[in-house]
């Protein structure tokens, strides 16, 4: 089972790297997580949670907490969530953390869970308040938390936009158990690359 998780992982990994490759690159900076996490990241764009499955070691096996109420509302899309991204259902109002409790499960096999602490999608680019869950489960599951800064993704794919060719930056950061202190480094991961030539807002 696990082996056919991990090729499973290997090729969603491949097919999102060959996409973003046409789509105007993926640059990967930082350190990438070697063991197992909770990744937290800013969210502006759903190329935000393929861009993470690009850049993260296949042999981690990334799972995505995915909102319930929109990627898993009918068969047809939830069958895409857990295809594409081998994504599970998390409430964003009433009993949400029990439903992103049951990623310590993976967690303890070793793989890394993907969480945008802000809820939703943000409409301007800024980082805003992290909600508690992800460092819960990171508490709950004894594993760090790893911030990350998404940038360029919002241009790729907008709210409510078409695709356009655009050059995505995901940056890694170092692990930390303090939300707070993932939330500042998402932010300075996230400025610091759209200070860097050639990077749009």
């Amino acid at each position: 089972m696990k082996g056919a998780v991990v090729i499973t992982a290997f090729w969603r990994r491949a097919c999102w790297r060959a996409a973003f490759g046409l789509a105007g690159g993926l640059e990967v900076t930082g350190p990438v997580p070697d063991g197992p996490c909770v990744i937290v990241a800013n969210h502006s764009s759903h190329a935000d949670t393929v861009a993470l499955l690009a850049a993260l070691p296949a042999r981690r096996r990334p799972v995505v907490a995915a909102a319930a109420d929109y990627w898993f509302a009918g068969r047809f899309r939830a069958l895409v969530c857990r295809t594409a991204v081998a994504g599970f259902p998390v409430r964003r109002s009433r009993g949400g953390f029990d439903d992103l409790a049951s990623a310590a499960a993976p967690l303890a096999r070793g793989r890394c869970v993907i969480v945008f602490p802000e809820g939703t999608r943000s409409r301007d680019g800024e980082v805003g308040a992290f909600r508690t869950g992800a460092a819960r489960l990171a508490d709950l599951a004894g594993v760090p938390l790893v911030p990350v800064g998404l940038t360029g993704t919002r241009d790729l794919l907008g709210v409510h936009g078409r695709l356009r060719r655009t050059r995505v930056r995901v940056g890694f950061g170092a692990p930390t158990h303090d939300l707070e202190a993932a939330r500042r480094a998402v932010q300075e991961l996230t400025a610091r690359a759209q200070r860097r030539p050639g990077t749009r807002t």
